[in-house]
């Protein structure tokens, strides 16, 4: 996952899908969080519907709080819809037995806190948990996984260093080999750009891109950062204040005034070289 031109940002245009490739379906998916048994909801996301295929990228964009993690949350199956379902290969994921559920789905949170050093073989080698029963040790094939993963995202030198002395780029590709050694189908990241400056972050999506498309993984990452979601998402999920007001390609959901109305800022939307929307600030240089 090495820096690239900004030239050769652009993702590859959208494949003819079939239907049979569908990896995920979220069907009017909603939750509510309340104070107790018998209060009024004080956050709800209503019902939620959408698809996705192998080896697609889907960007959630939204202001804070406007139910992004919710929906994640349940997409991997840790939250049970109020209502509606989310199915992974036609399994409900909220009723799938955790073990199995982390074989098949990788969420990646924002932070990742550590009780005590670790050098980055350790810390990927965590991704191989699932499949361990009982006191079971690691295996030779274990850790071969766990390497292999740290070389898929340009981190195959930093193996034997401690992650407190790495920095936030290099310690995010390895958060993310500890996802890859999980050998999910599906790969879930919450903010994965937070902290990192803009190289690091074109770096990670590109990455993203790449492993999407060799290994067939469906990726559904939760940003802010517009300009990104527009270059590598194959699809564009936009949340405000719970509710979902559209779903779609980039060109379909980064439209001007919806932009506006969500974000409550001046913008404007134009078009790039690949068809791609570029997203400013008006009067200012593009969003990041």
């Amino acid at each position: 996952m090495s820096p690239v031109p900004s030239a050769a940002l652009s993702s590859r245009p959208a494949a003819s899908p079939r239907a049979g490739d569908i990896r995920l379906s979220v069907e009017q998916a909603s939750f509510a969080y309340s104070a107790g048994e018998n209060a009024a909801p004080v956050f709800t996301l209503e019902a939620t519907s959408f698809q996705a295929r192998q080896r697609e990228i889907v960007a959630v964009l939204g202001r804070n709080a406007s139910g992004k993690s919710t929906l994640l949350k349940l997409i991997a199956g840790v939250l049970e819809p109020l209502s509606g379902r989310v199915q992974l290969d036609g399994f409900e994921t909220s009723r799938l037995e955790a073990r199995i559920r982390a074989q098949r789905i990788a969420m990646v949170q924002q932070e990742s806190q550590l009780l005590y050093p670790m050098r980055a073989w350790e810390f990927v080698l965590q991704g191989r948990h699932p499949y361990q029963r009982g006191l079971r040790f690691e295996t030779t094939t274990d850790i071969a996984i766990a390497q292999n993963a740290l070389r898929q995202v340009g981190a195959g030198d930093l193996s034997d260093r401690l992650l407190q002395e790495i920095s936030g780029g290099e310690k995010q590709r390895v958060i993310l080999a500890r996802a890859l050694a999980q050998q999910p189908l599906l790969l879930l990241l919450d903010e994965p750009t937070l902290h990192l400056d803009i190289g690091a972050q074109v770096d990670l999506l590109h990455g993203l891109r790449q492993l999407a498309d060799a290994n067939r993984y469906t990726v559904i990452v939760v940003t802010h950062e517009l300009n990104l979601a527009a270059e590598f998402a194959d699809q564009v999920i936009l949340l405000h204040g719970g509710k979902c007001l559209r779903v779609g390609s980039p060109a379909a959901v980064l439209q001007k005034d919806l932009l506006e109305h969500v974000f409550e800022a001046p913008l404007e939307v134009e078009t790039g070289p690949m068809g791609r929307p570029r997203i400013t600030i008006r009067g200012q240089e593009p969003l990041p």
